[in-house]
């Protein structure tokens, strides 16, 4: 049926009609010559719907599956007494109760559920594997959930099925031996799945990339800055947010090694991958080999005077076949860099720091639909998903 004629329809029956998204305008601005055309967005204010009774903590990943179902994974631990009072023994106040750390949502926003927490976990040698504080997700083709953490001691990428049903993992939580070591990892930041490789950014004790077999599970290799062997310093002890805002820490765009934390690593479709090297504020591209293996292409500087939480924290793309538009997230300056991802000239950029729709606070993870809309997170006290929605390229 039609949707004018529905709509008709539910009018003669007594029935409101669906309200459309409710759009709002984004801060922009554009960077490329007057006339360039790049995507415009507006911000869906009302997504997503969560459950009168749940509530999001710090939002420090997003994923959207073959379905454009929206995926995220959430921080519980960082809601507070007073933001959980219904879990309460008794309840201290009417809402509420942290979600699920796995949360599904409908392109539409509506809540899907949601699962995971330690016991869904397995355990080796008597202690779950399931992270204390969960980091990036992914969902392949086949519908599963990918996902690590850069908590104490959370050294370990998990795979599961959509329903929650645990599938397999690398690492081993507890156990972390540095860049050269090809069966564990240090907190690992992003994992994604292409061509039968699994690609992790080993990312807040390590600094490195390193890829396993899709099928075996068998180490694959292992890369630093520039493809070279990943010989930069660990860090020392867990990583806390403090480390994040460290004024000491000046991004070197042009480093040898990467900073010390290797927050994202982004297929393309065409044999690419982007490897975010936050603390850097920069991005930088590889060939992926019939091997696996990464050939360094080039640096891509995002804001290099940025201090602070600094800039690249994440990368998508526009849904074409050939991925003409490249989404760059900045964390400190509260932004989406719209890029031209042949020539990576900046166009412009869309938000602002704040915590208004289309603001964000500590902007951390982004992803696309097949329609073009851009979903974003936020850590720290931003504690959100937002849809940012795609109103055509002008």
């Amino acid at each position: 049926m039609r949707p004018v004629l529905a709509c008709a329809l539910l009018l003669m029956l007594g029935a409101a009609a669906p309200s459309p998204p409710t759009l709002s305008p984004l801060a922009f601005e554009q960077i490329a010559p007057a006339g360039t055309k790049m995507p415009r967005f507006k911000v869906d204010a009302a997504w997503p719907t969560m459950p009168d009774d749940l509530l999001l903590g710090q939002v420090s990943g997003v994923a959207v599956g073959p379905d454009d179902s929206v995926w995220v994974v959430h921080r519980p631990h960082s809601l507070t007494g007073t933001d959980t009072g219904l879990a309460q023994t008794p309840p201290i106040a009417v809402c509420c109760k942290p979600a699920p750390p796995v949360v599904r949502f409908g392109k539409d926003g509506t809540y899907m559920g949601g699962w995971g927490g330690a016991a869904s976990a397995p355990s080796v040698d008597g202690i779950s594997q399931w992270p204390a504080s969960l980091h990036g997700i992914f969902v392949d083709q086949a519908n599963t959930v990918w996902f690590g953490g850069n908590g104490k001691d959370d050294h370990v990428v998990l795979n599961y099925s959509a329903d929650g049903t645990f599938l397999r993992a690398f690492g081993k939580r507890g156990e972390t031996k540095g860049n050269d070591a090809t069966d564990r990892l240090g907190n690992p930041s992003d994992v994604h799945q292409v061509d039968g490789m699994v690609l992790v950014s080993d990312g807040y004790v390590n600094r490195r990339v390193i890829g396993f077999d899709a099928k075996t599970n068998g180490y694959k290799g292992r890369w630093g800055a520039y493809g070279k062997p990943p010989i930069a310093p660990t860090r020392q002890g867990a990583f806390d947010q403090s480390h994040a805002v460290d004024p000491s820490k000046v991004a070197n765009p042009k480093a040898d090694i990467f900073g010390d934390i290797v927050h994202c690593v982004v297929p393309t479709k065409d044999g690419h991958v982007y490897v975010c090297d936050r603390n850097n504020n920069r991005a930088q591209l590889f060939k992926r080999g019939k091997d696996g293996a990464l050939t360094f292409v080039r640096d891509l500087a995002i804001a290099p005077e940025t201090g602070g939480t600094h800039t690249v924290t994440d990368i998508a793309f526009s849904p074409d076949p050939e991925q003409t538009y490249l989404y760059v997230a900045d964390m400190m300056n509260g932004r989406v860099w719209i890029l031209l991802r042949k020539t990576h000239d900046v166009l412009g950029a869309i938000g602002r720091v704040g915590r208004q729709a289309g603001q964000f606070t500590w902007l951390h993870s982004i992803d696309t639909d097949s329609e073009g809309n851009i979903y974003t997170t936020e850590v720290n006290t931003g504690r959100r998903v937002q849809k940012l929605v795609f109103t055509g390229v002008e």
